[in-house]
């Protein structure tokens, strides 16, 4: 079978960022599945651009199974919301121009945020008569609009119908959290199936030590929280900020914000005026570097903002965490909250109070050996339940259904 996915924020493992579909390309290869990838050359993450050389064609290690191609996008993702909605339009006409070229394909997988190549991947779908999976991995536009960053009325409208067009359309839509199946549903989509966030569990080692990570940046005797991600609105990571304030006093606590994002500079000058000498930044890492950091980590951190949409979210990096044997401090309510309780594998803390997070990291500091027990659960309970290559064998088998009995 061979697949084409449309994918503008797609990171290749030696990319910082989200690796979810590379990871899962890889198992399909692995399954004798063929992958062609249309992405932006642009870090959704750092703003940066891989390449630039347009379009580009970018093979795998995975013989002939996986190719990525690279086409033109406006590399503007960070500087306002007009900007990055231009991004998402011309990668919109750039990635349906490249995919008319791509022959022979058995299926399209599009896929959102952003929502707007979904409507690439339906064009194609329907012109090359084949089935469209539409997967969702966020709810946009209903995200952004509690976060205030849609508020124009008409744009709320149209982005609204628009998805309601992809859900209606879809042939099958795929949702990576069990938070998002109703809003999905009511909005019209006709048959849904849930693909997790999930990790990679062979990539890490519960048992590593990550000494080398912390020499490297000068961390060693540190209890240290790591937090490893987007630096962006949703993140919250201000209320960190005041937590590691609150910690100035234990000076053996060191928290680590590793990443990149469109808030990071305002973060590091606000660090600056605190004078938070207990507060390091690191520049963003691919995922073949990730599990050196995590291994570094006596706990990771895990946050949002306090909107009661991000209920409904499954963040990709709780997962990591807890493949890598690490306590979860997980600043987030709703279904994700119920993962890392049902695990034992954390704590939890009410979104937005600093006062609990740095209570919160002074109770795992002080009990070294239950953040160690919870680390464990942790670990076992993602082989159990969230391991990426029995997601992979449940995605392949739903796209195999999905082109026979279409």
């Amino acid at each position: 079978m061979h697949i084409l996915l449309i994918h503008q924020a797609f990171a290749a493992l030696d990319e910082p960022g989200g690796t979810r579909h590379h990871e899962l390309a890889r198992h399909l290869a692995q399954r004798g599945h063929r992958i062609t990838i249309i992405a932006s050359p642009v870090s959704y993450l750092t703003g940066k651009a891989k390449t630039s050389r347009i379009p580009w064609v970018e093979r795998q290690p995975d013989g002939d199974q996986i190719t990525i191609l690279r086409t033109y996008t406006y590399q503007a993702l960070h500087r306002s919301f007009v900007h990055r909605v231009l991004s998402f339009f011309i990668f919109m006409v750039s990635s349906f121009l490249i995919g008319l070229q791509v022959r022979k394909v058995d299926l399209i997988w599009g896929t959102s945020p952003p929502i707007f190549q979904g409507f690439t991947a339906w064009l194609l779908a329907r012109l090359k008569r084949v089935p469209f999976l539409f997967e969702v991995r966020d709810l946009w536009p209903a995200f952004a609009i509690a976060v205030g960053v849609l508020k124009h009325p008409l744009l709320i409208r149209l982005s609204e119908w628009l998805e309601r067009f992809l859900y209606q359309r879809a042939d099958l839509c795929v949702v990576n959290s069990p938070g998002y199946i109703d809003h999905v549903r009511q909005r019209g989509a006709r048959l849904i199936e849930l693909v997790p966030n999930g990790a990679e569990t062979t990539i890490f080692s519960p048992l590593a030590n990550g000494v080398d990570f912390r020499r490297e940046h000068g961390l060693e005797g540190k209890y240290l929280i790591l937090y490893a991600g987007a630096h962006g609105m949703s993140n919250d990571l201000g209320v960190v900020l005041e937590a590691a304030a609150l910690l100035a006093d234990r000076l053996e606590i060191a928290i680590v914000l590793l990443g990149d994002g469109k808030d990071k500079i305002r973060l590091q000058v606000r660090a600056a005026e605190l004078g938070l000498a207990n507060l390091f930044f690191l520049p963003p890492i691919p995922k073949t570097i990730m599990p050196a950091a995590l291994a570094a980590a006596d706990a990771c951190l895990a946050i949002l903002k306090p909107v009661e949409m991000y209920k409904t979210t499954y963040p990709n990096k709780v997962f990591d965490y807890m493949a890598a044997g690490r306590p979860v401090l997980l600043a987030i309510d709703g279904v994700i909250r119920q993962v890392i309780e049902d695990a034992d594998a954390g704590v939890y803390i009410p979104p937005g109070d600093p006062d609990a997070l740095a209570q919160a990291i002074r109770s795992l500091a002080d009990q070294p050996k239950q953040a160690r027990q919870m680390g464990s659960r942790g670990r076992q309970y993602v082989e159990a339940h969230f391991d990426r290559s029995k997601l992979a064998d449940h995605l392949a088998q739903l796209m195999v259904d999905l082109t026979t009995h279409p």
